[in-house]
């Protein structure tokens, strides 16, 4: 189950994310991110022929950090495994609801590929100042 707190910070608001992953070469990526969440899970919207989705599907191990917009001092980070996508109709609707969250519109920008949801189970997880 996913910290309420976070759950919180991540599904509501305008709030940001990183997402830190392993490349294939050993060495870290890290992107920031539109965020959401549900009871379980930390929830990322990408691409399936991005670097980073490429990557994620090698090795499901990634850390999320979360941050309060208007306070970075307000945060969560959660260790996990991403143990789920979701892919077709059900990932491009929720590109656009957090492009509504986050823009006020409807997702703009050119999709090259599948729309995908990434889902986070958390192996560890961590919140200050919330």
């Amino acid at each position: 189950m996913l910290d309420p707190a976070i759950k919180e910070l991540a599904s509501t608001g305008t709030n940001f994310a990183t997402i830190c992953f392993h490349l294939p070469d050993g060495r870290i990526g890290s992107h920031v991110m539109w965020v959401d969440a549900d009871d379980d899970h930390v929830l990322i919207n990408t691409e399936v022929e991005r670097a980073k989705f490429k990557a994620i599907e090698a090795d499901p191990n990634v850390t999320v950090t979360v941050w309060k917009l208007g306070n970075p001092y307000a945060y969560a980070e959660v260790r996990g495994k991403v143990v789920d996508t979701v892919r077709g109709p059900e990932a491009r609707a929720h590109i656009d609801t957090l492009s509504q969250r986050y823009t006020g519109t409807d997702y703009q920008a050119e999709i090259g590929s599948d729309r995908v949801i990434v889902k986070i189970a958390p192996d560890r997880q961590r919140h200050r100042n919330l």
